[in-house]
């Protein structure tokens, strides 16, 4: 008896290090995008902002469109103040949508809180095997302190996604930074008046850029973001073929400008 458990162990081995080593390569696999081609741009995701308004986004999309991309605005979920999963969820049916029709991947550009969406959408629910690139817009990364100050002061007028984007809130500190999957851009200006203070835009492990480090003569709101040159040009950037490694020279400036317009 012992003699053929022992012969069993034996050819059992060597299946338990093949599965050992696909585990292995599905969990690398998952963490570098899975079968995401970074070659062959999907179609373009905008995600809106607190409140839901896609006017900011409309301009974006058509200056993209005019680029030679398929862009698409995905849905407000009412107006978008509500939990900020329910708009990661429509991020993944739009993606998943998408995809079923073609498309190899897609890339997504999340405006202001449309960013924290796009990064719950990577985290959570599978967009790490659907994303390229994600480039995020002026978004509280960690939280602003506009919504700080609304949730202590008026606590009842602060709704779900307002209180989730109050500093350190528990969304925000569950979240990864940049998570596994796609290539990360961060674009924000110093002149953000509504993400306070300007650089919780910052992401760690996305190429992050300050308008003002390209062009130091940027003076760009938080409102004014989705239709500025400057940023169209970087966004443009960031989501062509070869990917965004590092911020570019002011040098670049004017260049970046004239592409965006």
């Amino acid at each position: 008896m012992r003699w053929r458990w022992r012969r069993w162990a034996v050819g059992l081995a060597p299946l338990l290090v093949i599965a050992v080593v696909v585990l292995l390569l599905v969990v690398r696999g998952r963490a570098d995008g899975g079968d995401v081609a970074q070659d062959r741009p999907g179609t373009v995701l905008l995600v809106a902002g607190y409140g839901g308004s896609t006017n900011a986004l409309q301009g974006l999309q058509a200056r993209l469109r005019a680029s030679g991309r398929s862009v698409e605005i995905v849905p407000p979920v009412g107006d978008n103040t509500g939990n900020l999963r329910a708009q990661a969820r429509q991020l993944d049916s739009v993606a998943r949508r998408e995809v079923a029709a073609g498309a190899p991947s897609v890339d997504v550009v999340g405006y202001s809180a449309g960013g924290v969406v796009a990064r719950i959408w990577v985290a959570e629910l599978g967009g790490d095997g659907l994303a390229r690139r994600v480039v995020t817009l002026g978004s509280p990364h960690h939280g602003t302190e506009v919504a700080g100050l609304a949730l202590g002061l008026a606590p009842g007028a602060c709704p779900p996604a307002c209180r989730e984007l109050a500093p350190a809130s528990e969304l925000l500190r569950g979240l990864p930074e940049a998570p596994a999957g796609p290539r990360w851009t961060s674009i924000w200006t110093t002149g953000d008046e509504t993400v306070l203070p300007p650089d919780s835009a910052r992401l760690a492990g996305a190429v992050t850029v300050q308008l003002q480090q390209v062009c130091p003569d940027a003076r760009v709101t938080h409102g004014g973001l989705p239709g500025d040159p400057l940023t169209t040009g970087l966004v443009r950037l960031a989501l062509g073929v070869a990917p965004l490694d590092e911020v570019p020279a002011p040098g670049r400036c004017a260049g970046l400008r004239l592409s965006g317009a």
